[in-house]
């Protein structure tokens, strides 16, 4: 039996925009997205992908075409849930009146999204998971993942184009080429600064110089990033506090601008290189800064906390 957790919004956001080639949500046994809300609610707009749980009665039923045994993401919402405490005094009367036969107890009334959770534990190999703040707080964060339509194609999956991910909720996305250049990510993101860790030079921020940080670096590992730490972080520094969201991007967007990322991070809230790597590893799990950036983070790590506290010989790095 697994258990039932919350997922922050921008888990969920992070989740529905991993990518390799193409999206991840093509993979049939990669996200399983759940809505416990009414018919009516669903009709009229739900997160992109998601099904509606259908109840027989009072219970909640396991969708059909999906083995949950092997799904890796299993997410579950209602309107607004926000809260497992419900969950847990039900479970602690549970253990306290097993063997009772007087069915005289009453527990607390579970929020929807809770009560089908509690049917898919039993079911999956995986935690479940509860969008904490429901659709409500989902959609008002994300309003342009929301969705009527109910039944995506195999072939609408593979056109799905993702969003940057999202690292630090409202403030820093992490992305490739691709997206930076997107009119229409820029719009939804509200991205008003650039960080572009490539050597191609994106010919829509050209006008605005103030908001564009180009580092002209290749990906190889002779490359120099580590100089380019210091004023990244700042770079990134000042216009968070000008309250702007900005996109760190390189061509791929797995190892340049990550690599850079990661030294923000360290800078900014004094961590080692395997909390912020850790970090960034649960927000896009496709980073892989090549192994010349990963000994510059480890020279940055030292600058940052005197010491090296960070095995990079670990083949995690």
């Amino acid at each position: 039996m697994s258990k039932i957790v919350l997922c922050d919004p921008t888990e969920l956001y992070n989740i529905l925009n991993q990518a390799t080639k193409l999206s991840r949500l093509t993979e049939p046994n990669y996200l399983c997205l759940l809505d416990a809300r009414t018919q009516r609610d669903y009709n009229e707009s739900h997160v992109i992908t998601a099904r509606r749980v259908k109840q027989k009665g009072n219970e909640y039923l396991p969708p059909e075409s999906v083995d949950l045994e092997c799904v890796k993401y299993c997410v579950v919402y209602d309107s607004n849930t926000s809260s497992l405490e419900d969950l847990y005094e039900l479970d602690e009367d549970e253990e306290e009146d097993e063997g009772d036969d007087d069915g005289d107890c009453q527990g607390p009334v579970l929020g929807a999204a809770i009560e089908c959770a509690r049917v898919l534990k039993h079911i999956t190999c995986h935690p479940v998971y509860i969008l904490k703040g429901g659709y409500e707080r989902f959609s008002s964060a994300y309003h342009f993942l929301r969705s009527q339509k109910e039944f995506w194609m195999p072939q609408e999956l593979d056109a799905f184009q993702p969003y940057p991910v999202e690292i630090v909720p409202g403030r820093i996305f992490l992305g490739d080429f691709r997206q930076a250049c997107d009119p229409q990510i820029q719009k939804d993101l509200k991205i008003k600064a650039h960080v572009n860790v490539s050597l191609e030079a994106g010919p829509l921020f050209a006008e605005d110089k103030n908001k564009l940080l180009h580092i002209a670096v290749a990906d190889s590992p002779e490359e120099d990033l580590l100089s380019s730490f210091a004023h990244i972080s700042h770079f990134i520094e000042a216009h968070i506090a000008l309250g702007s969201a900005i996109l760190v991007f390189s061509r791929r967007g797995i190892s340049r601008s990550c690599a850079a990322v990661v030294a923000y991070l360290m800078h900014k809230e004094r961590q080692t290189l395997k909390r912020s790597w850790a970090h960034m590893l649960k927000c896009k799990a496709t980073m892989r800064p090549n192994r010349g950036f990963v000994r510059q983070l480890s020279d940055w790590e030292r600058r940052i906390h005197g010491a090296t506290i960070t095995d990079i010989s670990d083949p995690h790095y």
